[in-house]
């Protein structure tokens, strides 16, 4: 099964061209268009050609306060920034802290110790689905990959698996992807995250950090997804109950999103 493309950028954690992934219905992902990945801060935009030649006009950050201070984004050329505060009204929870989390072994233990590692953050993901704010950052990200002139969007979090796998979720499946197709590129950033992360967690390790928590804070696992499409079914009754009641998306750009987004298969995208 096709998932999101990996950029080769040698600056930009887990980049990932959303273009080709099949939706159902004889459509996939229009290429070059959606892109999604780690925080920009140590993006070299000189440099790095690989983001250079995205041409990426909208950056969509997706971090708190606290993590936009302590590792801005650098922005490709010409590009533009919007943040969209997915947790802003909860900072606290585990992703907006994980590499805090992965320097701490003590607060890690505090934390999530005693087996609850995978449980925070699978009920972060439930606050994603039914907070208010998260509803409006998402909404946000999704008017503004519907608005022609910001694409090409780069869309990112910390590590781009949980606030950005959340937000790839809706995007596909709002386009038709089956539930396999949205899980299979939900899970498929776990190796350029491990790797990425692989000196944090060793040094985590290494100070007695406990492996499961390590590994809970850096995977992305079918359990987290389960809870948010399960919140999503629970509250609005699923998908369109959601897009229509909770992320309060307006017809026009979700049909915008439909039709610009995608390209008969068969067709290059």
């Amino acid at each position: 099964m096709q998932t999101a493309r990996a950029v080769p950028a040698t600056t930009v954690v887990n980049l990932r061209d959303l273009g080709g992934i099949a939706l159902g219905h004889g459509q996939r992902m229009r290429q070059g268009i959606l892109l999604r990945s780690g925080q920009l801060s140590e993006l070299d935009p000189e440099h790095d050609m690989a983001v250079a030649a995205l041409g990426v006009r909208t950056v969509v950050d997706l971090r708190t306060a606290d993590e936009r201070h302590w590792a801005p984004d650098r922005l490709p050329p010409r590009a533009r920034l919007f943040v969209a505060d997915v947790l802003g009204g909860n900072p606290g929870v585990a992703p907006a802290r994980l590499r805090a989390l992965l320097a701490d072994p003590a607060a890690a233990e505090e934390a999530l110790g005693g087996g609850r590692a995978e449980e925070v953050f699978a009920q972060t993901y439930r606050q994603m689905v039914l907070s208010p704010g998260a509803s409006a950052a998402y909404r946000a990200f999704l008017e503004t990959a519907a608005d022609a002139p910001a694409r090409p969007v780069l869309f990112h979090c910390t590590a781009g698996k949980d606030r950005t796998g959340w937000a790839t979720a809706v995007l596909l499946m709002i386009l038709g992807a089956s539930r396999e197709t949205v899980r299979a590129e939900f899970l498929a950033v776990n190796p350029a995250v491990r790797l990425a992360f692989a000196p944090s967690v060793q040094r985590f390790l290494d100070a007695g950090g406990d492996p499961a928590i390590a590994s809970a804070v850096i995977e992305a696992r079918p359990h987290y997804l389960d809870v948010a499409l399960d919140a999503m079914e629970e509250r609005w009754g699923g998908l369109d109950g959601y897009v229509r009641s909770g992320l309060r998306l307006p017809e026009p750009v979700v049909d915008r999103l439909r039709q610009e987004l995608t390209v008969p298969v068969g067709v290059p995208v």
